[in-house]
């Protein structure tokens, strides 16, 4: 490595960089992450960047289920595997963090077409369940990444995005936004609701009793919601139907909620009954279905008591013929066999039901049973489906939520026995921005809701009391923060690049500051794609973000993902170069201070060179020392 120019101008220069140059992290706080069957595929290739100076390493898996060599698993590590990484992380003073598999979209257990099912739940806590144990062997403790992604969501429809004035998804998604509601028993999609969707609805005979609208029938007596009936036009002699919009349901929700948080007084959940204008607008639309087909049924049905009564009679005048006919003469019989005739064929006039004959009116009542009974049917699934219906958010978050409980409570039980001093923690990671837990504030309400299952299911099971089992959950349930995913929401904000900067930061403070940051994952982008470039390549303000972490405590992980430099770079290693480099690590030279300089840093040899464009910084193996090489100035290598 080279020493610096021996002019005084130049030393000077050389002296202002290094006093300008802020150390943020040393070398020791920063690792890499270790893509299994990508990055690393062994144990040897593992030990290989543990040799190359990484201080911590992120053992990450990419595959689920049964394991390739594209996608290796927890499972392709048997016992002797597991055995040389513990020896070498504690052999080589190294730390060791878990990822389960990437492959897993949260813990909902949402499927590729978009509904929830326990098969996909169950195969996600499995993942889960086996990089716990993996991690409870190898790195006895630690951190154990799982990422978010519950469901996919508008952006523009949460809070935070201030009806897309802050956020949004895509030009006008505030107004074309599509929401899906499920069934909450099956965890199928029912509908997808569009909000610049327009229905026709009757409007509802309402009266003022009392200062306040009451739905009332058509004799003046309250109804209540479920049994409210349309007004009716006397003039135009027809009921009124008229379009409704998205706001129509908004006030048709608040108006059901307050209904609920009257009917549930102290024990009505924010949450849980707080009733979403999706809902409204499902069960209207069901309720409207349901009150058709009871009238179909109605109408079906009128008259068929008459249509029994007439058969019962035919049925009756038959059996007394039938009497007749084995007492009656041989020259009288075929008189009562034309009667007998009669009645089952009818008469032909059809004036009356009786006249239809018994083999006609059975046909007919046969017919309206089928219809009747086949329009109740559908009423009672229709009312069946508007009382199963929710929306997605509820219900894919009640079911995460769970989930990660579930994941703490194994996270405990493993660390409870296997003696581990260092805790096995669950950190969910932020996701992309389209799928819910990519935003810090969902991230937040995942890890606190998550952490209030698991206090419950401790106390609750366990026999803990409620301060011991608050702190269980809050050592077991924490947070990974992916800078590099924060920083993807650039593209969705509705501001300049300055004010997003801002943002990412501040949110990286309330994250910090609630004390629920247990993992950090360091990588670079321009703000539209995940691409996995190192630390200080991009544009995510990273250096005032970490900052800002360390200022409210957290001493964790820091892990550099920088998957870019496997393919841009010589090799992936150089991704973590980078970042020492980025984030002011003090690597010297070997060679000693002269001329009152200090050593030589790594930011007074530019960056390094291995086949690639830019200036070089430092160069090491077999490249060093080396006549071929020199700076990008000219001046050669000593």
């Amino acid at each position: 490595m080279i020493y610096g120019y021996n002019s005084p101008m130049d030393r000077s220069y050389i002296k202002s960089f290094a006093d300008e140059r802020e150390k943020i992290l040393d070398v020791d706080q920063v690792g890499i992450a270790m893509a299994m069957g990508i990055g690393a595929r062994n144990v040897p290739e593992i030990a290989s960047k543990i040799r190359a100076g990484a201080s911590s390493l992120e053992i990450q898996f990419m595959g689920a289920g049964r394991g390739s060599q594209q996608g290796e698993t927890p499972g392709m590590f048997g016992k002797y595997h597991r055995q040389a990484l513990k020896e070498l992380s504690q052999a080589n003073e190294v730390t060791l963090t878990t990822h389960a598999s990437v492959g897993i979209p949260g813990l909902a257990g949402q499927d590729q077409q978009g509904n929830f099912s326990d098969e996909a739940r169950k195969m996600a806590m499995d993942e889960v369940n086996r990089a716990i144990d993996f991690a409870g062997d190898t790195a006895l403790g630690g951190s154990v990444v799982v990422h978010t992604g519950e469901f996919q969501r508008p952006i523009s429809e949460e809070p935070w995005a201030e009806h897309g004035k802050k956020f949004s998804g895509f030009d006008k998604e505030d107004e074309r936004a599509v929401i899906r509601v499920v069934n909450k028993e099956t965890g199928q999609v029912i509908h997808q609701v569009r909000k610049n969707e327009v229905v026709y609805r009757p409007e509802w005979n309402t009266k003022i009793i009392n200062g306040k609208k009451e739905y009332v029938d058509y004799e003046g007596n309250i109804l209540p919601r479920e049994k409210r009936v349309p007004k009716f036009d006397p003039e135009k002699k027809k009921f009124i139907v008229n379009p409704q919009t998205w706001k129509d349901f908004v006030k048709e929700a608040e108006e059901m909620t307050k209904e609920k948080r009257k009917e549930k007084g102290d024990n009505f959940n924010e949450e849980k009954d707080t009733v979403t204008p999706e809902e409204a607008f499902l069960k209207a639309t069901l309720e409207g279905q349901k009150s058709e087909r009871e009238g179909w049924a109605l109408h079906y049905g009128r008259g068929i008591e008459d249509k029994f009564d007439a058969l019962n009679k035919l049925n009756e005048q038959r059996k007394e013929l039938e009497d007749q006919l084995k007492n009656a003469p041989s020259d009288e019989k075929w008189k009562i066999q034309g009667e007998l005739k009669r009645i089952d064929e009818g008469t032909g006039a059809d004036r009356t039901y009786t006249d239809l004959g018994r083999n006609k009116l059975k046909k007919l009542i046969d017919a309206d049973k089928e219809m009747v009974i086949g329009h109740l049917q559908q009423a009672k699934d229709l009312e069946k489906t508007a009382n199963n219906t929710i929306s997605v958010k509820k219900y894919a978050l009640e079911k995460s939520m769970e989930g990660y409980a579930q994941g703490g409570m194994r996270a405990w039980q493993e660390t409870k026995d296997k003696g581990l001093e260092k805790p096995l923690t669950i950190t969910m990671e932020n996701i992309f921005p389209e799928s819910y837990g990519g935003h810090p504030d969902e991230l937040k309400h995942l890890v606190l809701g998550s952490r209030k299952r698991m206090q419950q299911e401790l106390v609750k099971k366990k026999g803990y009391s409620e301060s011991e089992a608050k702190k269980y959950a809050e050592t077991h349930i924490k947070a990974t923060l992916d800078v590099g995913h924060l920083n993807l929401w650039r593209k969705y904000f509705k501001g300049k690049d300055k004010e997003f900067d801002k943002w990412a930061i501040k949110k990286t403070e309330e994250l910090a500051k609630a004390g629920i940051v247990g993992n950090v994952h360091l990588a670079d982008n321009f703000g539209y794609q995940d691409e996995h470039l190192a630390p200080g390549q991009g544009n995510t303000p990273i250096k005032e973000m970490v900052k800002t972490l360390k200022k409210y405590g957290y001493d964790g992980p820091y892990t550099v993902e920088c998957g870019s430099s496997a393919t841009t770079d010589a090799s992936y290693f150089h991704g973590l170069m980078k970042t020492w480099e980025y984030l002011g690590s003090p690597v010297y030279s070997f060679g000693a201070a002269r001329d009152g300089l200090p050593p030589s840093q790594w930011h007074q040899i530019q960056n390094s060179y291995f086949g690639q464009t830019y200036p070089p910084s430092f160069l090491f193996g077999n490249y060093v020392p080396s006549n071929e090489w020199t700076m990008w100035t000219g001046v050669p290598m000593e």
